[in-house]
């Protein structure tokens, strides 16, 4: 539909295409301002695979979502717990490395270090540590997007789940909704904030950030078929080794959630990692108590039929 730029509120003299459905008058002028584009076709589901067995802690992953994103730091704060000092995701830590640090309770203090490094080598070593980078789930049937009272949570073209602030009310239905505890409120704002996929990013055919800055190849991402057909080899590559805890989490739909579009290789039980072992979608958790509410209500109802 061309526009004249010289009386672009002439609307009367603008014709519709031939293929396109014509709108109310009452609504046109309005209508009728805005060029109308065609839906973005899909090109099918993407999906970041994280896997934990060769993640370093490094956190160069928290610094380039932070940096493309433009999020502000919380500040430097150290639990005296652990060397993890973003602690957990939030409204401003929308990818934060988990830090497992699996060590026994009495160690020897003070003790000096071996001088010759075949004596370094040969020490018993007590003790690990596991990383995962964790982030938004993406789950391919979201509860904060059911959730969602203003339209604000939607699914984009990759699979992913968007969240668009300018129209969020604040009301933290998604944050209540969410199994992983994913989405958080901004003390700033009053909006949900949450992973967006770099979905600027994907719209220019580039990687997400995070998953270019990781220097151990970590953080996979691509179409989903994919991600899963290496996730596998690299989980029987491990159990051949001898690694018999690994496994996949949210590759495969759980027995009441869905499946994930972001999902890991873990070398232990989710628990370890912070994880449900089996998340509960909240509409189902809660059908017993709409049964429950609805045969209240109907007791009632007879019960004041029968008065009367």
């Amino acid at each position: 539909m061309s526009q004249n730029p010289l009386n672009i509120f002439k609307l009367k003299d603008r014709a519709y295409p031939e293929d396109e459905i014509k709108k109310p008058d009452a609504i046109d002028p309005c209508y009728a301002l805005f060029k109308r584009y065609p839906p973005r076709e899909s090109p099918g589901d993407y999906a970041f695979y994280t896997d934990t067995s060769v993640c370093i802690g490094c956190k160069a992953c928290e610094v380039a979502c932070k940096q493309w994103n433009q999020l502000k730091i919380d500040g430097v704060k150290w639990s005296g717990d652990s060397y993890d000092n973003t602690f957990d995701l939030s409204a401003n830590n929308w990818r934060h490395v988990k830090f497992i640090e699996r060590f026994p309770e009495e160690n020897e203090r003070n003790r000096p270090a071996p001088k010759d490094m075949h004596i370094l080598l040969a020490e018993k070593k007590e003790g690990e540590w596991l990383f995962q980078s964790d982030q938004c789930k993406h789950c391919k049937e979201s509860p904060c997007h059911e959730a969602c009272p203003t339209g604000a949570i939607m699914r984009n073209e990759y699979g992913g789940v968007y969240y668009q602030t300018d129209i969020c009310m604040g009301c933290g239905m998604c944050v209540a909704a969410c199994p992983f505890g994913v989405p958080q409120l901004s003390p700033e704002t009053g909006h949900s904030m949450k992973c967006a996929e770099c979905y600027d990013r994907l719209r220019d055919g580039l990687t997400p950030a995070c998953a270019l800055a990781c220097p151990t190849g970590s953080i996979h991402f691509g179409l989903r078929d994919a991600m899963i057909d290496a996730a596998r080899q690299r989980l029987d590559f491990l159990h051949k080794q001898g690694y018999t805890n690994a496994r996949l989490y949210g590759a495969e739909p759980f027995d009441r959630y869905s499946a994930l579009n972001s999902f890991y290789l873990l070398m232990d039980k989710p628990e370890v990692y912070g994880l449900p072992a089996e998340p509960i979608t909240p509409v189902k958790f809660m059908l017993g108590d709409y049964f429950r509410a609805a045969a209240t209500l109907a007791i009632c109802a007879c019960a004041i039929a029968a008065c009367l």
